[in-house]
């Protein structure tokens, strides 16, 4: 086997930034998701057409075409309607915290209406407005529920992101592929990427894991 690891221990640093630059743009798009996830989880839920009309599109459509072609498309096909560039960053947290909305948006759909009814009725008879109401009592009873789903979206997200180096964003893939190309050896590069990508998950798991369990014991 033509394996030599050792050629790339200067190439370390290089490809050890790359979890930074990857954790930044999926941590700030896991917050865009979940935000406007929560909001089209309610507007599917309520009674006026037209929201839960457009957010049924909405998810109908992000979670029914490809997440790189909505990068490509955010990327490369905007700046030509608009006429100004998107960076590779904005670029990233747009398609994968847009993406990701659509697919939170029905696992916190799913949680709400899966909390007992008459949490809803007594809330009501005590005359509890509806925002108070959700915030205070339905999301927190939903979210005990939902938590093993939502880490389970957080960390597709993570792994997903290294669709990003596609644009050319200095992720840990893209490094990789420099460094990869720069020796002319790309085995040991996507190895070291690989594994640093199986840790990150892996302390991402355990992390859902033990909130979840205080979650639970919190009852």
């Amino acid at each position: 086997m033509n394996l030599d690891f050792s050629q790339i221990v200067p190439y370390i640093p290089f490809i050890l930034e790359g979890i930074w630059a990857t954790l930044k743009f999926v941590s700030v798009s896991i917050v865009v998701g979940l935000a406007l996830g929560t909001l089209l989880a309610l507007c599917k839920i309520t009674k006026k057409r037209f929201l839960k009309w457009g957010a049924d599109a909405y998810t109908s459509i992000f979670r029914g075409t490809p997440l790189i072609l909505q990068l490509m498309i955010i990327y490369f096909a905007v700046p030509q309607l608009t006429g100004y560039d998107i960076s590779e960053f904005l670029s990233a947290v747009l398609a994968f915290g847009l993406n990701s909305a659509a697919y939170v948006s029905e696992i916190i759909r799913a949680g709400i209406m899966a909390v007992d009814k008459g949490q809803t009725e007594a809330a009501e008879a005590l005359g509890v407005p509806y925002k108070p109401m959700m915030i205070n009592i339905i999301l927190p009873q939903a979210l005990k529920n939902i938590l093993p789903a939502l880490m389970n979206e957080f960390i597709t997200l993570t792994k997903e992101s290294a669709l990003v180096s596609t644009i050319g964003y200095l992720d840990l893939m893209r490094r990789a592929q420099i460094v990869g190309a720069d020796l002319y050896r790309n085995f040991e590069p996507l190895l070291f990427a690989g594994v640093i990508y199986w840790v990150m998950i892996f302390i991402l798991t355990n992390i859902g894991s033990l909130v979840e369990r205080r979650m639970r014991y919190s009852d």
